[in-house]
Formats: C-alpha cells, structure tokens, sequence
C-alpha cells in the first residue's frame, strides 16, 4: 500500500495530527493521592503511548467537580495543583510528537464507586466508606448502584461552568485539544437518554430539551477557545427499546455541528445494566458509518472505536469511508508500540520516522 490513509496527517481547526490512529481514552485508576491529580504511572502510560506513534492521545475520563469522578482514584481537573500536574503529561506526549487531549466528564450517577481493578469490590461505595452522595438527572439509580440525588434546575446550569472551567485548566496544561464525554451512561449520557432523564424542566422532556446540557457545555467551552478542537463521545445508542438511539443522534450531531464540534466520537452502551450489545469485531462501525452519512460532507469529523483490532482492518474504515480516524484501546494496552507495526505492515512511508531514534536497531 504505497500511502495508507491511517497514516497520511490529519487536521482539526487548527492543529495538525500526524496521522490518523489514536490512543482512546481508558481510565487508569490510579490517581496516587486520590486528590484527581496524575501521577508517575500517567507519565509512563501516556509517554508510552505517544512514543508508540499514536497521533492523538486521549487522556482518561477526567471530572470537572470532585463528586464527578468514577472512583476516588480517579483524575480531575478542578483545581490548579492538578493543572501543573497535567502539565508534565502533556510536555511528555509533545516530546514524542504526539498530541494529546483530555476527555472533560462527570460520572453522574455511576460516581462513587470502587476503583475497577483486580481484586476490588464492585458497586457504590457506601459514604461511611469514603464515598459520596451521587447526583443524575433524576432519582434513577443505575443498577444496585446507590440512589443519586436528582439536580435543580441551578445546579444543572452551575455544571456548565465546570466543564468550561475544566476546559480552561486543559489549555493551561497543554493539551491540544478537549473531549466531552457524553457517553457510557456517565452524566451528559444520563440527560440525553430518556430511561435516566425524567425531568420536566428545560433540560428534560423531548430530544431537543435532553440535549440542552450537552450543548450548554460545548457552547461555554467553544465561546472561550475559539481555536480549540471540541471531540464528543456520544453513544449512539443504547441497545434496547425505548432508549437513545440512532434517529436522535442524527438530530444531537446536526445540532452539535452548529455548536462548533470539531469530531464525534462514536461509541455505544453504557446506561442500561440490561442491554445486550452485539459485540463483535468493529461491531460500532456502522453507527459511525450512518452518522457521518447523515452529515452534510465537511461539517463534522467521525471517529470509529470498538474492537478495531489489526492494520488492514482499521484501513478498510477509512478508505471506505465509514470513519475519519480510528481509536484504539485494549490493543495500545497490550502493545503501545503497536502503531510502530501497523505503519510497517501497511508499508506507509511515515512507518521510519514514527521509530524513536533510540529503537532505530529495532525497527520492523
């Protein structure tokens, strides 16, 4: 393949990208004083992945408020100390050529939970324990998780200036660009699906209502940076009737485009314990397919994740023009390296200068 398109640079306003594969963002557990700040564990995972020749690396769900945060080892940027933390990260991941973003979220009403890592419990931890009260956008737990505490109309509105807050620290930091996490049943996930938002104020009711969070933050953040690349992580659909699904993502992109979103990021699942999702290799690509279809050409980036598992396939996306970049999770974990292989085996000519002049004797 004389120029894979996986590999050719890739533009979003006004950063350029080096190529089209990118590190997804995947939650480490592993804040070290349980304080949302990133510690030395980051600074090897990260650097890994950027030395591996991702062009885009995502950092983690990170909260905008402390009781955002999945679990108490979670990360965070609501504060300054976490900025300058951050900031060792990001100088890390540009030293290797990479760039890098942050995924803004609050975890709403799947908070307060173990760190999910081997060997730990599952579910809420109770407050006597360190947890904390939970909040959603209505009294509807998820699961046998504890009972959130449903949000005024105020406190809906202060949560925009969180995230826009947060925002702000990430371009302190050094990131080049932000991702709002809007999927997986997490908070903005919880106010755009009808089976966790029964609210009967103007943040609940119809579609266009349910999306007024959403598109309230990723207003707040493009009023403030005006060059600043704005990803969202929807889920596209929840897998079961009566949910989110694919006509109203249609209508959230559309709306999102006009709120100055740069790409999508097309995930699926996440806020119905019961949904039976039909996992299977590249199993999310067609909703990323539908949705960039539906979008007028030009308007919007779509990015495809899921079981995206080897070189040729993860091409195949792109030149059939299902997707515009690719993310990739568990594979980066097994092997950051691994954009070093796929360059080679897709015989790209950026495949050399991806190689680290350190590990040049150990190129493919």
């Amino acid at each position: 393949m004389a120029d894979p398109i996986l590999f050719r640079p890739f533009r979003l306003r006004n950063l350029e990208v080096r190529n089209r594969l990118w590190a997804s963002p995947m939650c480490q557990y592993s804040a070290e004083h349980e304080d949302g700040a990133p510690g030395d564990w980051h600074l090897q995972h990260v650097g890994a992945l950027a030395r591996g020749g991702a062009g885009l690396v995502v950092m983690e769900a990170t909260a905008v408020t402390p009781e955002g945060r999945i679990s108490s080892r979670d990360l965070g940027l609501w504060n300054e100390d976490q900025t300058a933390a951050f900031a060792r990260v990001t100088a890390i991941a540009h030293s290797h050529g990479a760039r890098i973003a942050v995924q803004l979220a609050h975890a709403g009403r799947k908070a307060s939970t173990y760190p999910w890592l081997p060997g730990r419990p599952e579910g809420s931890v109770p407050v006597s324990e360190g947890g904390w009260q939970t909040v959603a956008p209505s009294e509807v737990p998820f699961g046998d998780f504890a009972a959130p505490h449903a949000l005024s109309t105020d406190e809906v509105a202060g949560l925009v200036e969180a995230f826009a807050a947060a925002a702000d620290r990430a371009v302190a930091a050094g990131f080049d660009a932000v991702e709002v996490h809007a999927a997986h049943g997490y908070l903005l996930h919880e106010f755009l699906s009808p089976l966790s938002n029964l609210r009967d104020d103007d943040y609940g009711g119809d579609a266009e209502r349910r999306a007024r969070l959403l598109r309230e933050v990723v207003r707040a953040i493009r009023a403030r940076h005006a060059d600043l690349p704005i990803l969202v992580r929807i889920s596209a659909t929840e897998w079961i009737e009566g949910g989110f699904g694919l006509d109203e993502a249609e209508q959230l992109v559309a709306r999102l485009a006009e709120d100055g979103v740069d790409l999508i990021d097309v995930s699926s699942g996440g806020n119905v314990p019961a949904a039976r999702i039909p996992v299977g290799p590249a199993y999310q690509t067609p909703l990323t397919a539908h949705l960039r279809g539906a979008t007028p050409a030009g308007s919007l980036a779509f990015g495809a994740v899921g079981l995206i598992t080897d070189a040729a396939q993860a091409e195949s996306l792109l030149v059939t023009g299902q997707a515009d970049a690719i993310f990739v999770g568990r594979p980066l974990l097994a092997d950051p390296h691994l954009p070093l292989r796929w360059a080679h085996e897709l015989r790209a000519p950026a495949a050399a200068s991806l190689v680290p002049p350190q590990y040049h004797r150990a190129r493919f």
